[in-house]
């Protein structure tokens, strides 16, 4: 998939890595950036189609779909967390929430633009995921589990899709310096480094990006005699 003329959809494009995403297509020659969000007035960025899209309204992203039907790249890119674990006293109402918006909505929007792709000639989805989608210590909860399901989605999307040549790419990250993760004291990357890497790996043909240290060092140990998925010893 390359991106010079292509054109594109990022949900969650008003900030973050979703802001950092327009920028870079764009830079890279993107012919056109439809950029979805909540609100379009508060998509900043110049040179880019503002476009409503709450992923959580079935009709607004039925409605996204229906204008933006020549897409041939889409980044399913928005999502929120909250911090807490299963214990707490609103563990279920938490989780229903991210869910909806981390994997129910990454559902919803893949499906409602895959016919897009296919008359597109194929095409690319590239999915925002998390090293979360491999570990999760409670701290939050419902997020890591929200993107362990997502995670499984985008590889059942990428067996689903094939057969319509759109490639699917799973982007990992550990922590980005971003307004979720603002007061959490950890090393962070870059927006822009993360979405150079992902966008890169995209144009090399890669089905996944681990897009940081943290999250190689983790992937790698998944196999070991303790994976990281289980506690360590301190």
């Amino acid at each position: 998939m390359k991106i010079k003329n292509a054109v594109v959809l990022v949900t969650g494009a008003n900030r973050g890595i979703g802001l950092a995403f327009t920028r870079e297509l764009l830079a890279r020659g993107a012919r056109k950036v439809y950029a979805g969000a909540r609100e379009p007035s508060s998509v900043a960025q110049a040179g880019v189609q503002p476009l409503r899209l709450d992923v959580t309204k079935p009709e607004e992203v039925a409605a996204a779909a229906a204008l933006a039907s020549d897409v041939t790249l889409v980044i399913n890119n928005a999502g929120i967390a909250q911090p807490g674990g299963f214990l707490a006293p609103d563990s279920e109402a938490v989780a229903r929430r991210i869910f909806e918006t981390n994997f129910f909505s990454v559902l919803r929007v893949s499906k409602a633009f895959a016919p897009a792709l296919k008359q597109n000639g194929g095409g690319a989805l590239l999915n925002v995921l998390s090293v979360a989608s491999w570990v999760n210590g409670g701290e939050l909860a419902a997020y890591a589990a929200s993107k362990s399901a997502a995670w499984s989605l985008t590889n059942a999307l990428r067996s689903e899709l094939a057969g319509q040549a759109t490639q699917v790419l799973a982007l990992h990250m550990a922590y980005v310096d971003t307004d979720l993760t603002r007061g959490i004291d950890v090393p962070k990357t870059s927006p822009g480094d993360i979405v150079r890497r992902a966008l890169d790996g995209l144009e090399s043909g890669l089905e996944e990006v681990l897009a940081d240290d943290v999250t190689l060092q983790v992937k790698q140990g998944m196999t070991a005699a303790r994976p990281t998925y289980l506690p360590q010893p301190a």
